[in-house]
């Protein structure tokens, strides 16, 4: 089954919510779409779903037209970030109900719901919880709960709307592999909405990233890292520092010192470089080439510290081993450079001194 999405453009009155979306999304494959609150997540799944329909483009589904297809001929499952189980059916129940309403002529025998309800509860390894109600559940069990009760139904397109939102941080690590997991042995296409970056690249094979409606980028976790098609893709995937530069030859002059660029050879001349805490050098020797900045805090826990940086109003971190941060002190003056940096603009920063 492969899902194909084209030119499919989406308004509310005066606001854009989509402009001109095309991916595709191979059979069986975890696809998440990634972005800021705003850029169009919940409008695209919307429109998979039959809850909206565009104004411009096609969904087509193996060639077929997805969007000429009624909600519930669309063979979708939905998982959204409040479950909306129902009360006073036990886990069970839930489960079953989707296949329970079907049409008596596509109905399974009860025989067959309860086979399909028992290897869905061993699925998601809530067997112990067949009998119990919502209400006398875990949030991380309804979310199992709801998942299930997707899934029952055997959707051609799972899809998932920020599902580990309501879950606390240690919840939602724990469940991300087995939703991973689940969604493999189900053989279902999934397409998971969130805004959580570590979320995103933690279980897609492909991410997509949407700002203002508009795909910026589509390609595995280990691509986007490498090769990121714009500063807000840079930006958006980890926390970034900036600093004024200048570029010669294709290389961003940072403290004197030449840096590799991201992103295509800009012009010569002054511009504003981003670049990533872990890809941020420190040099203990104050007259080593780079950056001259002065140690300012000295932070986190077990194999990461982050050191804190200023010069002129401006702050930097830099990411580094426990080992490696004990070299700095605070008040220590030290010498900043980047293996790469990404070029953002024409500097309106105002230039470090030197």
């Amino acid at each position: 089954m492969t899902l194909t999405i084209q030119s499919v453009s989406k308004r509310f009155g005066p606001i854009t919510a989509l402009e001109d979306v095309s991916l595709e999304a191979a059979d069986g494959e975890f696809l998440t779409v990634l972005g800021p609150s705003g850029s169009g997540k919940t409008t695209l799944l919307r429109v998979l779903a039959g809850l909206e329909r565009p104004e411009r483009g096609r969904v087509l589904l193996d060639g077929g037209d997805f969007l000429a297809l009624g909600p519930r001929a669309r063979r979708i499952g939905l998982v959204f970030q409040h479950y909306a189980l129902f009360r006073h059916m036990t886990v069970a129940g839930n489960i079953a109900f989707g296949l329970k309403v079907r049409p008596a002529r596509f109905r399974p025998a009860r025989s067959q719901i309860a086979a399909r309800v028992e290897s869905l509860l061993a699925l998601t390894r809530i067997e112990h919880l067949a009998g119990r109600h919502p209400a006398r559940l875990s949030g991380g069990e309804r979310q199992r709960v709801a998942l299930a009760r997707a899934l029952a139904v055997e959707p051609r397109l799972l899809l998932l709307d920020e599902p580990f939102g309501a879950l606390d941080a240690k919840v939602r690590k724990e469940l991300r592999g087995e939703l991973r997991r689940i969604c493999e042995a189900a053989g279902a296409t999934t397409i998971l909405v969130t805004h959580d970056q570590e979320e995103a690249m933690a279980l897609a094979d492909r991410v997509v990233i949407l700002n203002s409606g508009r795909v910026e980028q589509v390609g595995t976790p280990g691509e986007l890292d490498r090769d990121p098609a714009s500063p807000f893709v840079f930006e958006f995937l980890s926390e970034c520092n900036r600093a004024p530069c200048q570029l010669v030859g294709g290389l961003a002059r940072l403290g004197g010192v030449a840096t590799p660029t991201l992103g295509g050879i800009r012009a010569d001349g002054e511009a504003v470089v981003l670049f990533r805490p872990h890809e941020t050098v420190l040099e203990a020797n104050a007259n080593a080439p780079g950056l001259p900045v002065r140690v300012i805090g000295i932070s986190g826990r077990g194999a990461v510290r982050m050191v804190e940086c200023a010069a002129d109003g401006e702050r930097f971190l830099a990411e580094m081993p426990p080992l490696e941060a004990t070299r700095f002190g605070i008040g220590q003056g030290v010498r900043l450079t980047a293996r790469r940096v990404m070029v953002e603009a024409a500097s309106p920063l105002r230039a470090l001194s030197t």
